[in-house]
């Protein structure tokens, strides 16, 4: 049975005098100690007894007289890893009792309970790790290396002690270097350590000159900057000593390495395949042993040395630095690894860095999709919601998510909405593939249509959470889609539900699926009179925007639509929303299309035209070329480029608008050469502001067509014609040789 004893924490006497104590030394001839045991109780988190004790520690002059005593209380670990339901608990207490020197022989029943007690009690998070199932949420601190605990408790006063052994041969430079990792744990110590530049340049150059001697030794020394690197303050520590560079480039050597190894270990399984030598078996097991243990090792070291990067690239210009030394491969190469914890350090890491599109693309260079399509799913919560986070930032490109599509992620992201714990996350991500028209069509081959169905109606709050509607939304625009939502009684559900808790989104979504003709557009038959009462008596504008939209997509022939707007007297609310100014965009443009709609029927249309609603037309009408010269210069390129030809249209048949048209385009063309006139008219002189009438008036103020000056200017108080292209002239008015080319027009009048 494996018992572990240690001293936590330090005794303390007096501010200056720090005496160690451990029942396990010889007490030194200048003090005498006395102990007297106290209580045992269990660890709160931890399989462990701490046994408390009092300490009367009395230092001796050099006559053998009492100088300076104190009393201390301190407490003794007991840690027995090996515990479990298996284990004797009689014995293993004997044992405890026989080994620790503070605790009586009479107190064996009780450690004997405390003993049962931890057997039985349910292990915590912190030590018993993440349970299939569970999800943290949280990037855990590397464990300390595996096999390098040791027995003695590190003392911060003895911290040059450990400094000496850095210099001496590799076992005690390891000894050295955890000892000081010890210190670096506690953070209370992180202050006063780095104050010590002596201690900290030791570390350096060990790491620099002897990482490839001993993977134990690079690990602690990484371990000690990473403690420092887990607070921002003493991120400028660590890059004066240049550390993160360092790290780089052993991440870099030790993947090489793992390649080697890779390498070298697929030769012998070959070699072993082709002759079936069974000593050559032998070998290749015996290689395959070590290359396990070797790969386990390099892993410590790797996930410590991400973790201390991933806490300088906190720091965005540091982080440009890393993608200057290809960080984005290093964590991708690593991505072919298995360790757990390593991963979701390596997946955080890239997910930091995905939301810089450089670093996107480098990801998606090095196959990005193809290697996390293979975490997807897993058993491990925290790597599984990690990589879904992941890929949510990559689905932002077109075409990763395409690649999603073609390398099968979209049925696996749809098993996935059944987990809670990813549910959220995979909805935006099913989302984002959604946008594509060619991706909704691949959601008929998945049941995400009848789950996000049944999320919806077995929502508990009165409006649906807004990534489930918005996932629902898209997909109900694909005809096969919306057929499979209005199998059996999905239409007149959701429709109850829409009119129960007036949510303007589900309208929306059922408002989609109107659109599409066929036996799904007469279904909304029955549900007319509640559409119209919505019209007519809601108060919430989105609500009625999507309403108007259902009816008129309702281009059924048979349907009496002239029944429609008697019997729910929508010719007066119809031609009031049509005024100007009394409604948002939005609602009158429905109204618009509603009116289309009816207008189809001869006895509406002849209705509409005697309520006098096409003069509001075509009022409304006039104001349109306004809104499209608003909309000329929109960052959507479509948009754009639909304006241009309605005003080219516009400029045809109006002069007026023509005009308009053209200034608008010119100043736009021109708007930074204009600014320069416009300035450099202020600067030439102080009339302008005092009102002198010698000069022109601003810009803004005249008709820039017609001001040909402003193209070509004057030459001896004359002025070139604006209509023609002048020659090239002298700095007296004089033409220049026949021989020079012709001015070039505007390109505004090339185009206008």
């Amino acid at each position: 049975m494996f018992i572990h004893l240690n001293e936590e924490p330090y005794c303390y006497l007096g501010r200056s005098k720090i005496i160690q104590v451990n029942v396990l030394y010889s007490r030194p001839k200048s003090e005498t100690l006395k102990v007297k045991g106290g209580s045992i109780d269990v660890h709160p988190t931890e399989k462990a007894l701490v046994v408390h004790y009092e300490l009367e520690a009395t230092i001796l002059a050099e006559t053998g007289d009492p100088m300076l005593g104190e009393r201390k209380e301190c407490q003794k670990i007991i840690r027995v890893r090996s515990l479990n339901s298996t284990t004797d608990v009689a014995s293993l207490a004997a044992e405890v009792v026989e080994r620790c020197k503070l605790i009586h022989p009479s107190k064996l029943p009780e450690v004997e309970q405390l003993l049962y007690y931890l057997q039985n009690r349910k292990e915590t998070s912190s030590s018993a790790g993440v349970k299939k199932g569970e999800l943290t949420g949280k990037l855990k601190e590397p464990p300390p290396y595996e096999g390098m605990e040791l027995d003695e408790v590190a003392n911060i006063n003895d911290i040059e002690e450990y400094v000496e052994l850095l210099y001496e041969d590799i076992p005690e430079k390891v000894r050295g270097t955890a000892l000081i990792l010890q210190l670096a744990r506690n953070p209370d110590n992180l202050d006063e350590l780095h104050l010590n530049e002596t201690a900290l340049g030791a570390l350096v150059r060990v790491l620099r000159e002897d990482w490839k001697r001993s993977v134990e030794l690079a690990t602690n020394i990484i371990y000690i900057f990473f403690c420092f690197s887990s607070f921002s303050q003493f991120h400028g520590l660590v890059a004066h000593f240049k550390a993160g560079a360092l790290v780089m480039g052993i991440v870099e050597q030790e993947l090489k390495r793992h390649q080697l190894w890779s390498e070298e270990l697929r030769k012998k399984k070959k070699t072993d395949i082709l002759y079936e030598n069974p000593q050559m078996k032998k070998d290749y097991e015996k290689s395959l042993k070590k290359f396990h243990s070797l790969v386990k090792k390099q892993e410590q070291l790797l996930r410590v040395s991400f973790y201390l990067l991933l806490n300088l690239a906190e720091d965005t210009k540091v982080e440009v630095k890393m993608r200057n030394k290809n960080i984005v491969p290093l964590l991708m190469k690593t991505l072919e690894r298995d360790h757990h914890e390593l991963l979701i350090l390596v997946v955080s890491f890239l997910k930091k860095l995905s939301i810089f599109v450089e670093n996107k693309n480098e990801m998606a260079a090095n196959q990005i999709i193809e290697k996390m399509t293979k975490l997807v799913p897993c058993d491990h919560e925290d790597l599984l919601n990690i990589s879904l986070r992941l890929l949510l930032n990559l689905s932002f490109d077109a075409d990763l998510r395409s690649k999603m599509i073609k390398l099968g992620l979209l049925p696996k992201l749809v098993m996935l909405l059944g987990n809670e714990n990813h549910r959220l996350v995979t909805l935006c991500l099913l989302y984002h593939i959604s946008m594509d028209d060619k991706a909704k069509s691949m959601f008929t081959y998945t049941d995400c249509i009848p789950v996000v169905i049944r999320l919806i109606l077995e929502c508990p709050t009165d409006k649906v959470e807004i990534e489930l509607i918005s996932l629902a939304i898209n997909l109900a625009c694909n005809k096969r889609n919306a057929q499979i939502i209005c199998e059996g009684n999905g239409l007149r559900l959701l429709m109850r539900r829409a009119l129960k808790f007036c949510d303007p989104l589900l309208l929306k979504m059922i408002r989609n699926i109107s659109q599409h003709d066929g036996q799904t557009k007469h279904q909304f038959i029955d549900y007319i009179s509640d559409i119209a009462s919505i019209i007519k008596n809601s108060d919430d504008e989105e609500l009625v925007v999507e309403a108007l939209g259902i009816l008129a997509n309702l281009t059924i022939p048979d349907l009496d639509y002239e029944l429609i707007l008697r019997e729910y007297n929508l010719v007066p609310w119809i031609k009031n929303k049509l005024e100007p100014g009394a409604a948002e965009d939005d609602l009158v443009l429905e109204v618009v299309m509603l009116v289309g709609t009816v207008a189809m029927d001869d006895a509406c249309a002849a209705m509409l035209a005697n309520s006098g609603i096409i003069q509001s037309l075509i009022e409304l009408l006039n104001e349109a070329p306004a809104y499209l010269i608003d909309l000329m210069h929109d960052k959507n390129a479509e948009i754009r480029k639909v304006c241009d030809n309605t005003l080219d249209i516009i400029s045809e048949f109006d002069e007026e608008w023509s005009v308009k048209i053209k200034l608008e385009k010119f100043r736009w063309h021109n708007s930074q050469w204009l600014e320069m006139v416009e300035s450099q008219q202020m600067e030439d002189g102080d009339g302008i502001m005092y009102g002198d009438e010698s000069y022109s008036p601003y810009i803004q103020e005249s008709d820039i067509l017609d001001r040909p000056d402003l193209f070509y200017g004057y030459e001896d108080g004359e002025l070139f014609d604006g209509t023609m292209t002048p020659d090239y002239v002298d700095e007296f008015g004089h033409p220049l040789n026949d021989g020079y080319p012709a001015r070039p027009e505007s390109a505004m009048f090339r185009n206008g």
